[in-house]
């Protein structure tokens, strides 16, 4: 029986895998298939980087299921350590016969699969592919990282960009290249011209608020004070964790009534460090960032957790050093007043989009994305890239004068995955 049903792919990795890309595929693919006569699926890896890397991607903890209830199917074939998985990765798409296949671009080590890949897709004709830009320049700059990036990009047809910064990142990499920015997703005209749409980076509705959570239980259990700060997520350097944790000190010298909250997982701490395995990956990697890397900064060496000892805040912060379930998420932001988004530098956030689900104002940096979607004074306050005095002020302003929920919720209704939808299907 014939069918009007426009076939969709989001490739990118699926729900069994951690971190705020995963959760942004599955969000991606269920809004797509919120829209009328759509046929959505999911392609993931089964690996996501190479098999030196030390570290556990795969989510073991969470027992919720985002994909229940839809028809989304979701296929684990790609394997980036296995370039024959790539090519099963191009015959399984094609066999879905796609109108559309969008990919999420993180990392530019994974320009070498997914270079491949679109070229594979390109060689079949008919279908158009979206680059979804989280970044063009990453945050660990290495030697080859922009031949990778090139490689992986280049051959997209139409692009998602989530800030302007990005916009420009990409007209620098690709000079070239003619293009056509819109926020509405018509696509150019011109052959030789390629579509970028400038959107947004949507509020997460995977996580919801619970009525029956009980807020005060949890404060008293943890020894929270009346205000929270909260930071979540992975703890990297770039997130500036040791910056927030040094701006808490200022306030708490100045305020009894405040803690810091901190959940989320150590990134490089995820696996038995007795290992011979593991012992053996970190070996290797350890020589593979030495020679890729334009400088010797070794973030497994990062631990900021170490300064709450340091200062003596651990009757003042509050830590959950562990990867946070899908069913737990919701408790973190309950609890807290705002987050904190210290960041020393930025492509846009998840955990921005995440807090504005729960209406909970940002204190972040001026720093990458932030001064295009915090608008201070109303639904959050910016404060000066790497000036700890200045991030205190910020926190200290916000004791003083608290940010209306009501504008967080404003800010949100413009971030709708319905929207974004439809951009991408040009409706």
């Amino acid at each position: 029986m014939a069918t009007n049903k426009r076939t969709i792919v989001c490739f990118g990795p699926g729900p069994a895998f951690k971190g705020g890309l995963s959760n942004y595929n599955t969000s991606l693919a269920k809004a797509l298939a919120a829209q009328p006569d759509t046929d959505v699926h999911i392609v993931s890896w089964t690996q996501q980087y190479p098999s030196i890397i030390p570290r556990e991607f795969k989510d073991k903890s969470s027992k919720l299921d985002f994909l229940e209830g839809t028809n989304i199917k979701c296929e684990y074939i790609t394997n980036f350590n296995n370039p024959f998985s790539w090519r099963r990765t191009v015959a399984y798409i094609a066999s879905l016969r796609p109108q559309t296949v969008v990919f999420q671009w993180s990392i530019a080590l994974q320009g070498l699969p997914l270079g491949s890949i679109i070229k594979g897709l390109k060689k079949i004709g008919g279908i158009e592919v979206i680059m979804d830009l989280h970044f063009v320049v990453q945050k660990e700059k290495s030697t080859i990282d922009r031949f990778f990036t090139k490689r992986g990009i280049r051959c997209a047809d139409s692009y998602i960009v989530h800030a302007l910064k990005t916009y420009n990142e990409l007209k620098e990499l690709l000079p070239q290249q003619a293009y056509h920015l819109t926020p509405e997703g018509d696509r150019s005209a011109q052959a030789d011209t390629k579509t970028v749409i400038k959107l947004y980076h949507p509020i997460y509705d995977l996580f919801q608020p619970k009525a029956d959570f009980d807020i005060e239980a949890f404060k008293q259990k943890h020894n929270l004070k009346k205000h929270v700060f909260l930071f979540f997520g992975f703890i990297r350097k770039y997130k500036g964790l040791h910056n927030a944790i040094e701006a808490f000190r200022l306030v708490a010298q100045q305020r009894d009534d405040v803690s810091l909250l901190i959940a989320g997982e150590s990134f490089w701490n995820t696996l038995d460090a007795t290992s011979w395995t593991t012992k053996l990956k970190q070996f290797l990697f350890g020589i593979a960032k030495k020679v890729f890397l334009n400088n010797q900064d070794d973030e497994r060496d990062y631990n900021p957790l170490q300064l709450i000892e340091q200062y003596k805040l651990q009757d003042r912060v509050a830590v959950f050093n562990r990867f946070i379930p899908n069913e737990e998420v919701h408790q973190f932001f309950q609890v807290s007043d705002c987050v904190v988004l210290y960041y020393l530098t930025a492509t846009p956030s998840g955990v921005e989009s995440l807090s504005y689900n729960f209406n909970l104002p940002i204190l972040a940096t001026n720093v990458g994305h932030f001064p295009e979607t915090v608008q201070d004074g109303f639904n959050g306050y910016l404060a000066e890239g790497g000036n700890v005095e200045s991030m205190a002020a910020q926190m200290l302003r916000f004791l003083d004068a608290p940010i209306p929920r009501e504008n967080v919720a404003k800010t949100s209704e413009k971030l709708s995955w319905e929207n974004y939808a439809k951009a991408i299907l040009n409706k």
